[in-house]
């Protein structure tokens, strides 16, 4: 509300500054000035208030601003003389925004030729109107030759705000788009993560079933017993048994949650855009470390549509470990192939490397050999997580060292219809 009130005010200030750039094309009272333009493209930009209220408004301001600045720079006028030469402009606004709005000139901004034609009409309107009254005072006629100048000048103006308006919308869309493109992009790296960690609650979900079984087995098994000593111990047993119960019935409500989160028909893009996506946002996080690396990709064959979260989870995982292990520089090169049935990625940097007797460990959760400036260690769940989820989905997951033993590589092979689909 604030800005359309402030739009509105630089509309009532602008339009009569912009009148006095001008010039008289026909040698008398009638002028042609950048007034109509601007009080065109307000019409245009502003949906509130009416145009009838900013044509009464922008023309009483216009009259009241030229026969003020008459008087104050030319002596010989008085308020009455100057204002009886100025007062027809006000209902060449009146009648441009009468016009205006009888066309409904606001429904065709996405007809730009009849949105132009139509300003033309509604400016041609407004001259006839202000000639009229301006010639009834002087008794002048206006020639044939004069209405084709007065055509001329208004295609010009019309036409030429019509484009100013478009390049501004234009521009607009377009930053319009860049802004939901980059809250798209966050929302399905949110997403990716959501399904990472409900991957390891299916995991915990798994594992409480496990421990509720045998607790209850155990329990079962010591009441089978019957000696006094042990009924005590079969108690506990069963407690256990439902405490373990009660946290899998919790962790089955925010894994079924979790699911109508991420599991949609719909959740299949390109495989390019994601791995995009994922080079983005780490070049953003590198930038976040304080780290210049230089990211390069290489992409080789036709891909299905892929998962967006798998995808996004696994590739995000490998680079995000990558952007970690350099140090204040250095260098982070993805690789896309499709091999026959198969969708393989590779990661590679030009960091330490990793130690091959460390190689396997890597893998283990928990398993860390990262630690932040504040010797804090890092969690150690990533590349866990991708072997898990990468075993899963029938594929292997790889890692060697770079050429001459410097950095790392590491390969995921998956197979297509584990990753995505076919378009």
């Amino acid at each position: 509300m604030k800005e359309k009130w402030f739009l509105f005010t630089l509309m009532v200030i602008s339009v009569p500054i912009a009148g006095e750039l001008n010039f008289y094309p026909f040698h008398n009272d009638f002028r042609v000035s950048l007034g109509t333009p601007a009080f065109f493209l307000f019409l245009l930009w502003l949906r509130s208030p009416s145009p009838l209220v900013s044509g009464i408004i922008v023309g009483a301001a216009v009259t009241f601003f030229r026969t003020g600045l008459e008087v104050a720079i030319g002596p010989l006028w008085s308020w009455d003389a100057a204002f009886q030469h100025h007062y027809p402009v006000f209902f060449y606004y009146l009648t441009y925004a009468l016009a205006f709005r009888a066309v409904r000139m606001n429904r065709y901004h996405n007809r730009p030729l009849l949105l132009g034609l139509l300003g033309v009409t509604v400016e041609l309107a407004a001259t006839t109107a202000e000639l009229l009254i301006r010639y009834s005072i002087t008794e002048q006629m206006t020639s044939l030759s004069t209405w084709n100048q007065i055509f001329l000048i208004a295609c010009f103006r019309s036409f030429f705000v019509l484009g100013f308006f478009n390049l501004v919308k234009l521009r607009q869309a377009k930053a319009t788009e860049e802004l939901t493109r980059k809250e798209n992009e966050k929302m399905l790296l949110l997403i990716s993560e959501l399904y990472e960690e409900s991957i390891q609650l299916k995991k915990t979900l798994h594992n409480a079933e496990n421990i509720d079984r045998d607790s209850y087995g155990l329990y079962q098994s010591l009441k089978a017993e019957q000696p006094e000593p042990l009924d005590e111990l079969a108690q506990k047993a069963l407690q256990i048994a439902g405490q373990v119960h009660d946290i899998k019935k919790d962790n089955q409500r925010i894994y079924a949650g979790l699911s109508g989160l991420i599991s949609h028909e719909s959740d299949y893009m390109p495989l390019e855009a994601l791995v995009d996506i994922v080079l983005r946002s780490n070049q953003k996080y590198a930038r976040s470390l304080g780290k210049q690396i230089d990211f390069s990709l290489h992409t080789e064959g036709v891909f299905p549509l892929c998962h967006v979260y798998v995808s996004l989870s696994l590739l995000n995982n490998l680079v995000v470990n990558a952007v970690e292990a350099l140090n204040e520089a250095g260098s982070i090169r993805m690789e896309v192939k499709r091999e026959q049935e198969a969708v393989v990625f590779r990661v590679a940097d030009n960091g330490p490397g990793i130690a091959p007797k460390y190689r396997e460990k890597i893998f283990i959760p928990g398993y860390t050999t990262k630690y932040d400036k504040s010797g804090n260690p890092s969690t150690g769940i990533g590349l866990a997580y991708v072997k898990q989820e990468t075993e899963r989905l029938l594929g292997t997951v790889e890692v060697q060292a770079g050429s001459g033993e410097q950095g790392t590589i590491f390969t995921i092979t998956l197979p297509v219809g584990q990753i995505g689909k076919e378009d």
